[in-house]
Formats: C-alpha cells, structure tokens, sequence
C-alpha cells in the first residue's frame, strides 16, 4: 500500500496511507489528509490511482505544487518524490512503511500482508507491460489467469467476457482457462457455477463464497452442489458501469481460502485488466477492420488516391499516360481536392522518381520575397541577403517542380518564370550569370485561369506553356459513392493514430456524409473526422458528430406524381430558354402546344403576359 509521509515542524513525522481511489489533500478538517500548516489551501491537491499509477492534481489553482522542487498542477507520483504544499513538506512512496512503534510490534502477518501487496503491484507492472508487447489477445488472458492463480492459491481460474450484442440475461462465455499446471480446462463452463457468476454480473460487485456447500445462498445451488464447491471468489469485469464479464477463481479442498484483502486486491487489479482487455479487443478488432478495408480498397486506390467513380477513373487514365513524359500538366480544381496528391503521384511514376519533388505554394510567399524564392538570390542582392542561396528551381534540379495555387502568381514573376520554362535556364536575383536548370513542371490552381486571361491578371503565354495537358478534379460532391470510401478509409487511418474508439459511421451519418456538400472537399472532410475521432464517445460517430446535423430527408411521393412534377420543371425549363415561345418548345420537346398551356396553367394559374402562343420570337 502506498504512503505519504507528513514532516511536521513541530514533531515527528506522520505516516499516512493512500487506501482510497481519491486521497484529498489540505487545511480543511474535511480532508483524507489534514496539514495544519497556513500556507496550505482548505482543499489544496489530491491524489488519484487509476488501478496503476498514482497521480497528484491541484485542486486550488492559487496553492503552489512543488515536486522534487519544481512547479506542478499534475504530475504522476514516483517512489521517493519530495512533495510541497505551500510550505508543508511530505515524502511519497510506492511500498508500505511502518513507524518505529510500528515496527516495534508488527505482527507476522502484517508483513505477510505488506510482501503480498507489493507482490499485487508488480504482477500488475508486469502484466501492463506485456501490453505494450503483446498483440494477442488470448496471450493476455493467459499472463492475467496466470497472475491470478498465483496471487490467490486458487488452483483454477476462468476469464468470462460477454460478446458485443448479447443481452444482459446472458452468461458471458468462458473466453480463457487454466489450472494451476498452467494447462487450459477442458470443458471449462461446466466448471464454473452458473448461479455465483450471474449474482456478481447482476449485483456488480465482488464475491468471496468461503464454504459453497455450506453457504445459506448458494449451498442448494446445482452447479455448487455437482462441483463439490469449497472457496470461491468472483469480481466483475465493467466497462463504463455495465458488466461484461468476470475473473472466477476457485479452489475446491481448502475452505476459507481467501481473504478480504485478496478481494480488493483482485477488484483493484480487474479494473486494470478490465480496461486493458477492451482496449486489445478494440485494437484488434481495428486491425479486423483496416485489413478488410485494404482488401476492399485494393481495386479502388491509385497510389495514394482512392477513387472509383468515373471521373476519377478518366484522371488515372490521363494521369499514367502523362506521367513517363517530361510535359507540363496543370492540375485544376475546387481547394482540397487533393491536387497535391495528383502532383506527388505523377513524380512517382515519372522518370525523374529517383530526384526531388519540390513544392511551391506561390500564393503563400509574400510579393517581395517571391523571386527570390524561386531563382535563388547571391550575397549582398539585397539588404539581410548575407550569403548566396538557392531557389526552389536550383533545389528542383532533375526532379520535378510542383507550382501550387499558381494563379496567385504576380505579374511581374509571369515574366521571369514563362522565361525560365522557355530557356530552361534562370537568374538568381543580384546576378547575371544564367543557371541551367533540367525540371519538369507542375502546376495546380483552384480559379479559372481562363477568366483571369480576359482581365488581364494571367498572361495567356503562360497559361498554354502551364496547360499542356489539364488534369480536372471533381469536387467531392461528385464523385458519388467516393466519399463513402474516403471517409472510412480516414477513420481507420486516423482511430489507430488518435487512439480513438470509434469503428465505423452510423448510417444516419453515411446518409448525411452522402447528401453534404462539402465545399471544403476531402481536405474538409479529413478534418470534420479528425475533430470527431477526439471528442466522440461511442463506438460508431453519428451526424452531429461531424457537425452534419440532422439529414431530412424529402418525403417519399407516387411515381406518378413525381414524374409530373419533373415534367412540369422540364417543360418550364425549356419555355425559358426559348424565351416564353410556346409553339418553339412544343416542337422541341416533341408535344402538342396544348401541353406546353396545361403545364403553363398549372403554375400559373393563367397564360402569363409575357408567354408568345403562336408567334415565334
């Protein structure tokens, strides 16, 4: 049991026990730990153990925390940490102490208590550290049962866990088994009694049952009856409040085997293992999914693009022709499409793969630095240019050079760079000397070059030595049942990095995934998942969660009406574009006039003034 040694000015030092999950700490009379020091806050700090580790936390902000003399608001607590509050001084330590009085009359079994403790807590060490090497799951359970039946002198041990889906009348089924041999228990359920394990699932809270033929509960009880019972000990397994599952030790010739400290020992300790096991189970059923996942992806991914639809196949068709040749691609299409992807991809497969892949983002380089960016500057060019450097031309030699947002170019480094792409040579600024450069180009902007050509602010030189072939994007909108690969193939990437445990998308939210907009794109996207892989609880992220909101969806009509209600939109459509001439689209769209009056009634009401019945305009 851990401890908290409080030196005090005026006497000698007071040993303290942390027996509690919360030890509160301060000036207040109300307090686990009292101080009666001025300096010290009514309610200064506590200390918390998560079943593993200790933890000191600052309950008053405006109480100063030093440990090992310095400044703290949380920190885990070592064996030998100096604790300051204000200026109240306490030591901590990870084992149990004894006072010299104590020592002086300690009893045997106290310090039988005290090796066993100790023993608890490293057994727990240990077994977390398993964690971090283990993968398997079943190995778990193996190192937990064998800790156990070592801890307890039970001589069989069971681990019972409750499948996801089964209802709470259900007994969990027995997942892992073994015997003080270390060997596994055939027919492990028929060792277990049936009625012990349902009153802990039921009642939540540990069981010793110290004579089970005996006992006034359980003595009449079948399974005790058949199996001859003797000691018996059971704790739960809980995850967030409700059980699925229990640890059940036995040991069939001793009677009163176990203690009530073995039992708070085991609790303590299956809240541990408890957590952990949800976690492996999690993380495994996680690689379950990313592997099923990548097999489903398998057809569907083009380097790192994923994309199934047909315009994206109409861009990986482009994208393999052009990318052996040494031609200039501009990349276009709505902000977070993923253009730089494209870019990457294509110096992939290039044969320049083996030099480098050089991106610039031209619009977020200030105007007067710009140049210098690109060509490189020599010593003394300008003020603060106090050694020659390279551009991003110069760094980009034998590889490719990836111009992003490039309609954000200034005029003036239209010039310079239609030049450099002509000549294949550039200038460094501050020199006159030119400087070969072998690089292919590469360029992506998300406006329409063409309309910036007619106002003047892109030259149209540039833009068909940029615009050799075009690559276009689809916005995600598009791209139909893409984004539904999309999103789960960023979940299953980003659960595993955030250590989120979120699975999968519930279908209110595929729903909404389908039927948002998403001006932002993938770009936007990957970061409404992001946000909700961190704040989520659950295991399946719902609309609200990626800020979707609820979907309404539009009631459901006859077909027959719904085919009217087209018809009538097509046919008002096509009046407008023949400017309200009745007769033209009737002949368009192949229908008597009268028609064209019905559906015009139907709106209106009446013929509106400014529709031409006969006459064509």
């Amino acid at each position: 049991m851990a401890t908290v040694r409080y030196f005090a000015s005026d006497g000698a030092p007071v040993l303290l026990p942390l027996h509690k999950p919360v030890t509160t700490l301060g000036r207040a009379l109300g307090n686990d730990i009292c101080l009666p020091d001025p300096s010290v806050a009514l309610h200064h700090a506590q200390i918390v153990f998560n079943g593993r580790d200790f933890q000191l936390e600052e309950v008053d902000s405006e109480g100063e925390i030093l440990i090992n003399g310095k400044k703290k608001r949380r920190a885990r607590l070592c064996n030998g940490d100096r604790l300051t509050l204000g200026r109240a001084q306490l030591g901590f330590s990870m084992f149990s102490e004894a006072s010299a009085q104590e020592q002086a009359h300690g009893t045997e079994a106290e310090q039988s208590s005290d090796r066993s403790d100790l023993a608890a807590l490293r057994r727990l060490q240990s077994f977390s550290a398993r964690l971090m090497t283990t993968r398997s799951v079943d190995e778990l359970l193996e190192t937990l049962l064998g800790d156990v039946l070592e801890l307890t002198g039970a001589v069989r041990g069971f681990v019972l866990w409750m499948d996801p889906g089964e209802g709470q009348e259900a007994l969990p089924r027995v997942r892992a088994s073994r015997n003080v041999q270390k060997d596994a228990i055939e027919e492990a359920s028929g060792s277990i009694s049936d009625s012990i394990v349902r009153q802990v699932l039921e009642t939540k809270r540990p069981l010793i049952v110290s004579d089970a033929l005996n006992d006034t509960t359980f003595g009449k009880s079948e399974s005790v009856i058949a199996l001859k019972l003797s000691s018996v000990m059971c704790v739960p397994l809980l995850s967030q409040g409700d059980s699925v599952g229990a640890l059940y030790v036995a040991n069939d010739e001793i009677k009163h085997l176990f203690s009530r400290s073995q039992l708070d020992m085991l609790t303590v300790y299956a809240s541990q293992a408890s957590l952990i096991l949800q976690n492996a189970m999690l993380l495994s059923a996680l690689r379950a999914d990313k592997e099923k996942l990548s097999a489903e992806l398998s057809d569907k991914r083009f380097g790192e693009i994923i994309g199934a639809c047909p315009s994206m196949m109409e861009v990986f068709r482009k994208l393999q022709k052009v990318a052996a040749t040494d031609i200039s691609v501009l990349i276009t299409g709505e902000t977070g499409t993923g253009k730089e992807l494209i870019a990457r991809e294509l110096h992939r497969r290039s044969n320049r793969a083996a030099g480098p892949c050089v991106t610039v983002n031209c619009g977020a380089i200030p105007e007067n630095l710009i140049e210098s960016e690109m060509f490189g500057h020599v010593k003394g060019a300008f003020t603060g240019a106090i050694a020659s450097r390279a551009g991003k031309f110069q760094q980009a030699d034998g590889g490719t050079l990836f111009l992003d947002e490039v309609g954000e170019l200034p005029q003036q480094l239209q010039v310079k760079l239609l030049r450099a792409l002509q000549e294949r040579v550039v200038y460094r600024v501050g020199d006159n000397r030119p400087e070969k450069c072998d690089i292919r180009i590469v360029a992506a902007t998300n406006r329409n070059l063409e309309e910036m050509i007619k106002t003047g602010e892109f030259r149209e030189d540039l833009y068909y030595r940029l615009n050799v072939v075009n690559l276009w994007l689809p916005p995600l909108r598009e791209r139909g049942d893409d984004v539904f690969i999309i999103a789960k193939a960023l979940l299953s990437k980003y659960a595993e990095e955030l250590g989120s445990n979120v699975r999968g998308f519930s279908p209110q939210a595929l729903t909404a995934i389908r039927k948002y907009h998403w001006p932002g794109n993938i770009r936007q996207l990957e970061n409404r998942l992001k946000k909700a892989l961190v704040l989520c609880d659950r295991t399946l992220l719902g609309p609200e969660d990626l800020d979707l909101g609820d979907t309404d969806q539009s009631a459901i009509v006859p077909l027959e009406k719904a085919k009217e209600d087209f018809q009538r939109r097509y046919v008002l459509e096509v009046l407008e574009r023949n400017n309200g001439n009745r007769t033209q689209t009737a002949r368009d769209l192949g229908v008597d006039p009268r028609t064209v009056f019905r559906y015009l009634e139907k709106e209106h009401g009446a013929v509106p003034g400014g529709v031409t019945a006969d006459s064509e305009s």
